[in-house]
């Protein structure tokens, strides 16, 4: 059944809210880009706070006392949508903004926001993912994550633009709309923002893609980081697929394609013949023409090299090898 929605006021009050975990490096750069920005109604920032193993809880309870606007709340799970649900549900206003604790927000988010949620008529608007590392193998992995030639041509990704899709990074909601489809699924480890997308869109709402709204992304420092990212990228992507039967596309069929065909390639090439080493050559020649597009320097290119085959290979055994059934 589909929920009508009342318009939003000029300046709706806002509730950011953050599911933070091992966040310690980031997390006081993500809330003050928050606390800095340019918005003339009220907000607060809502951190859900999960057992870190770092000084991340330490650093929320500095924050939350230099500045009143900011509350803590305990996610004794540690898992995302669950602290997602908690900070839902200890706010009130109208609008809630989802940001990471490794994300950065420019001063004009909530206003920018706000404005596309009314113009739109959407329920849920983001924009771009904006990866920028700090370190240059940070770097390296940001260039391949804003590349459909690394990560396909998902509009958060690589930019484009506006208009519906099925899903966005992070969102701005209408709040009454979140409550209609009863949250966050907490049975998802990962997938949880597209799985909530493809509800609200079911229950009659608009998904909204505005390239203005860009959030700065921190990327994993390192590969074995990175490929544990993407592994559970895909496994939970396919968990969805069982969930929402018919929502996989060519798009996310192509990384567990290309990995059955790479190593099918490599094994038979050496048991049968070296012809059928062919499909793996053809992926080692687009793995060199993508690096050397990508890259700024030949450090990068070499860095290259690993990090896009680890991010769609990692992502394609997540997808083949999960097995995981919702209940």
């Amino acid at each position: 059944m589909t929920t009508t929605m009342g318009e939003l006021s000029l300046s709706p009050a806002i509730s950011v809210i953050l599911p933070v975990l091992n966040e310690e490096p980031h997390l006081a750069e993500s809330v003050t880009a928050i606390l800095s920005q340019d918005y003339v109604g009220i907000f607060e920032i809502i951190l859900a706070l999960g057992p870190s193993r770092d000084r991340t809880n330490k650093v929320a309870e500095e924050l939350a006392l230099r500045d009143g606007r900011i509350k803590l709340v305990a996610n004794p799970s540690g898992k995302t949508a669950a602290g997602l649900n908690l900070a839902i549900a200890a706010s009130a206003s109208p609008v809630i903004v989802r940001v990471d604790g490794h994300a950065k927000i420019p001063k004009n988010y909530l206003s920018l926001a706000i404005a596309i949620l009314r113009e739109s008529g959407a329920v849920n608007v983001g924009g771009v993912m904006a990866a920028e590392g700090i370190t240059k193998f940070e770097i390296a992995i940001s260039r391949a994550m804003r590349s459909p030639l690394g990560v396909g041509a998902s509009r958060f990704h690589t930019g484009g633009e506006a208009g519906e899709v099925d899903t966005v990074y992070l969102g701005a909601f209408r709040r009454d709309a979140i409550n209609a489809v009863g949250g966050f699924d907490e049975r998802y480890t990962r997938a949880q923002d597209w799985e909530l997308n493809h509800r609200l869109r079911k229950n009659g709402g608009k998904i909204y893609f505005d390239p203005r709204l860009q959030v700065t992304y921190r990327p994993r420092p390192n590969l074995s980081k990175l490929a544990k990212q993407y592994f559970q990228y895909g496994r939970w992507r396919r968990v969805v697929s069982r969930s929402h039967p018919g929502t996989v596309n060519l798009r996310y069929l192509a990384p567990p394609l290309t990995l059955a065909g790479t190593l099918a390639s490599l094994l038979f090439g050496l048991i049968i013949h070296p012809i059928i080493y062919l499909p793996a050559a053809v992926y080692g020649i687009f793995l060199l023409i993508s690096s050397a597009l990508i890259a700024k320097s030949a450090r990068e290119f070499i860095s290259l090299l690993a990090i896009i085959p680890t991010m769609h290979f990692a992502w394609g055994a997540g997808f083949i090898t999960s097995t995981k059934v919702l209940r």
